[in-house]
């Protein structure tokens, strides 16, 4: 099983709100996840990018791999 991290939409329409998920790479993009590690709501100036840092450095640990908005974001609050 392929363990991801990536974003999963739950805003509303026109509204984007994203969760940072831990996720099956096979789930869908809204679908079923594993754990929670963070958010990012890009509408607010400057958007706002919150991690639990614990988390995110456990499942990197473990062999999770970032997708690439997730790698950036992690870059920005420097934990990647």
């Amino acid at each position: 099983m392929a363990v991801r991290m990536r974003l999963t939409r739950v805003g509303s329409r026109k509204n984007p709100i994203y969760r940072v998920v831990v996720a099956d790479s096979r789930s869908p993009r809204d679908g079923k996840f594993i754990d929670i590690v963070g958010r990012y709501n890009p509408q607010s100036d400057p958007s706002l990018i919150e991690f639990d840092e614990a988390k995110v450095k456990d499942w990197l640990g473990k062999g999770a791999k970032p997708s690439g908005t997730v790698q950036r974001l992690l870059e920005a609050k420097d934990l990647a």
